[in-house]
């Protein structure tokens, strides 16, 4: 069974196309990805706006208000791509809780999605908003990882160096899911797949897509069922 695959940020390894931009999220679906992953952070007037880091054409995003940093808008991809693609919506701040909820609600993914981020403040303040929503929990080092037990989310997102196959086995056997990111080499993309790896993120969309499935027109892999 293909797992889930996802661009990083869109098709991030376009040079002519900006990572976190409506062009990039349409190219990886173009490459044949189910969907993609991005990040939503908090403007001065309280947008929700795409961007991965802080600071964008040297403004500080949390200082400025949306009009001046002309980002897309969380409100923007999911009109855009919420009936065609699955999104991992990453919360890099706190504070955004209740206007994603609202966005989701607004515009109600058909392909499926998670509100994912690596802060468990975040995670807890969905949960008590809205039981039903699917959460994942993203971990970058061992230690973070370690805390996945005692976090409330349907999805464990680990970075590639902490993914084996014995953790995706743990997980299972946990009833969690298991997104690696970012598998950016074709030998690690087939071991997940092979493993049982639930989702992908990969910069190299084109590359994931020719790797683990028979053509580029194949959408036959089935989407994830939200979890109790």
């Amino acid at each position: 069974m293909t797992p889930l695959l996802l661009g990083h940020r869109g098709a991030r390894s376009s040079r002519q196309i900006p990572e976190n931009t409506l062009a990039s999220f349409e190219l990886c679906l173009q490459h044949g990805c189910d969907g993609f992953e991005f990040d939503v952070r908090q403007s001065a007037d309280g947008q929700a706006v795409i961007c991965h880091d802080p600071t964008t054409r040297g403004m500080k995003i949390a200082t400025t208000p949306s009009e001046e940093l002309t980002l897309p808008t969380l409100e923007q991809v999911l009109e855009k791509f919420s009936s065609r693609a699955f999104l991992d919506i990453e919360l890099k701040v706190a504070g955004l809780e209740p206007q994603t909820l609202a966005a989701l609600r607004n515009h109600p993914p058909q392909k499926n999605y998670v509100v994912s981020s690596f802060l468990p403040e975040v995670l807890t303040a969905l949960r008590n908003l809205d039981r039903t929503i699917p959460l994942g929990f993203l971990c970058e080092n061992a230690e973070q990882l370690a805390s996945w037990p005692h976090i409330s989310s349907e999805w464990v997102i680990p970075h590639h160096k902490l993914a084996d196959q014995s953790l995706v086995e743990l997980l299972h056997a946990a009833g969690k899911k298991i997104m690696v990111w970012t598998v950016n080499r074709a030998e690690q993309m087939r071991d997940l797949a092979t493993w049982g790896g639930d989702a992908i993120i990969s910069d190299q969309t084109e590359l994931m897509v020719a790797s683990l499935r028979q053509s580029h027109h194949d959408h036959c892999s089935p989407h994830p069922r939200h979890l109790d």
